[in-house]
């Protein structure tokens, strides 16, 4: 089973970028995140959906 919510740092290695464009991608509603006591963790659906959107 694929997790549902997978930490910055995994977020930016999945998608080979930094942590800053990470948040930078969070900030403009590109990638959705949920705050999980004091982690901030990105889903991978909405990795998914950046991912498919590029041409």
């Amino acid at each position: 089973m694929e997790p549902l919510l997978v930490s910055t740092n995994e977020a930016a290695k999945a998608l080979n970028l930094g942590r800053t464009s990470i948040y930078e991608l969070i900030k403009q509603d590109k990638l959705e995140s949920r705050k999980m006591g004091r982690r901030r963790m990105v889903t991978t659906a909405s990795i998914h959906r950046l991912v498919d959107c590029k041409d």
